[in-house]
């Protein structure tokens, strides 16, 4: 218990490592799926990185100017507290640059959505993306993936337009995109528009339920605006200008093609989600508690793979809406689970990761997410925690090891406690107050070799389930 050697536990407190990491998860190995190619004529990724860099390099330019003139210790005004420059910052850069400030904020705007620029509450700053902008390819491609996958918010949506009309379209336009890239050339927009309507109708369907049982009489209303009596072309029109915004593609003369880049992501896409349909969990359509399940027999590598596979399939905000209501349960390993499917998520999750730091359930996660998020080091992120939010951690952890591990992992798991003796971690265990409490020190007691300790644990036990 006083021992500081450090092991290597897969459950240690402070190391952002999937609880489900255990020896027993997975010794079997499976042949490992040969690295897939992209279609025939894909540039090279050093050529599609040249191509992102041009199509961002007014974003960027925007973006280092706010790291140099909005940085800490410089006078500026920086954001509005709404992800957008305020009036005054961007007045300056537009005076700096020689842009009009509709300029700027287009540019300011593409560079968040791509991860150039991160706003933290009233701040921005630079992301990672654009520290390694000049010297990393993937960096510059993940950056452009990213403004790919936020292409309706890049550019305004139609405002004659009921919303549910909006959003079925934003749902169906992964199918249009994928038979632009299959069809490797220009498609007419009168052929994307029939696989449009296909594809809403099929939503629709989907979506359709029939109530059981008798139903009251209906009253008669003043009839509100159908979103399925809307006709889709002007959607369409308004979904391919802003993928074509983005650099996703080339749209005029009546119909549209596929850029390189475009169509290199959208190859993209479509390979994560056939590895997710390989993958012997078949994690790709399930909800969030489901997939996390499936995800918890893999080494950390896998797991990583197939939440990004889950990741693709779904926008990017319901997905951490499944996540966080999935660690919001009572499996303690499907807690820890969710928030490192979160970190793959990254910054797009960091609002509502934030949003849930004052429950105390996921107040320990969301922290040391938080802190990893912000550029500590995940071996010192554990020092945001307070000590009662760090033994409240170490319950937790303790729960999940005690449902899903070994006796032996149990009792490893001891020794990551922050208290140099037994007594002092039962009497600040007891303190803390996790709903679990009882049965982790039981199956602590059950689990440990040392008599004398497992009679001092099974004491506390007792103690806290008599209100002692």
């Amino acid at each position: 218990m006083t021992s500081r050697i450090p092991r290597d536990s897969r459950l240690r407190l402070v190391r952002p490592r999937p609880l489900a990491a255990a020896p027993t998860a997975v010794n079997q190995r499976r042949p490992r799926r040969p690295a897939p190619r992209p279609p025939e004529g894909t540039p090279a990724p050093a050529v599609l990185a040249r191509m992102a860099r041009s199509g961002l390099a007014d974003a960027a330019r925007v973006a280092h100017w706010a790291d140099g003139a909005l940085g800490p210790g410089r006078d500026g005004a920086g954001s509005d507290g709404n992800g957008t420059l305020s009036d005054e910052s961007a007045a300056r850069a537009a005076a700096d640059l020689g842009l009009t400030v509709a300029q700027v904020r287009a540019d300011w705007d593409t560079a968040r959505l791509a991860g150039l620029v991160e706003v933290h509450g009233d701040s921005a700053r630079p992301g990672w993306r654009l520290r390694a902008w000049d010297r990393d390819d993937s960096a510059v491609l993940r950056g452009w993936v990213a403004l790919f996958d936020a292409w309706s918010l890049a550019f305004p949506e139609p405002t004659d337009r009921e919303p549910a009309a909006v959003a079925e379209v934003v749902s169906a336009m992964p199918q249009v995109l994928s038979f632009l890239q299959l069809s490797a050339g220009p498609v007419p927009v009168e052929q994307l528009l029939d696989l449009l309507e296909q594809r809403v109708t099929e939503l629709r369907t989907e979506r359709c339920e029939i109530p059981y049982g008798p139903q009251p009489e209906p009253v008669e209303e003043p009839e509100a605006a159908d979103p399925q009596d809307a006709p889709l072309a002007p959607l369409l029109d308004w979904a391919l200008r802003a993928l074509a915004s983005v650099g996703a593609l080339t749209y005029g003369d009546g119909q549209a093609t596929l850029t390189p880049l475009g169509s290199w992501a959208v190859w993209v896409k479509l390979e994560q989600i056939c590895v997710a349909a390989q993958s012997p969990a078949g994690n790709i359509e399930v909800a969030a508690e489901e997939m996390l399940r499936g995800c918890a027999q893999l080494r950390p590598n896998a797991a990583r793979a197939e939440y990004r596979a889950w990741l693709a399939a779904r926008p990017v905000g319901s997905a951490v809406t499944e996540l966080l209501d999935a660690a919001r349960g009572d499996d303690a390993l499907l807690r820890g689970l969710a928030f490192e499917a979160l970190r793959v998520v990254g910054a797009p999750a960091e609002p509502d990761v934030r949003s849930v730091a004052d429950e105390p359930t996921l107040r320990p996660y969301a922290l040391l997410w938080l802190a990893e998020h912000d550029g500590i080091d995940p071996e010192d992120a554990h020092e945001v925690l307070t000590r009662q939010e760090a033994t409240w951690l170490w319950v937790d952890t303790a729960a999940a090891v005690a449902d899903h591990g070994e006796a032996p992992m149990l009792v490893r798991h001891l020794e990551s406690a922050l208290q140099p003796t037994v007594p002092q971690l039962l009497d600040e265990v007891r303190a803390v107050g996790h709903p679990r409490t009882v049965q982790v020190l039981v199956a602590l007691a059950a689990a440990h070799p040392d008599p004398a300790l497992a009679k001092a644990v099974r004491r506390a036990a007792f103690q806290v389930h008599t209100g002692g």
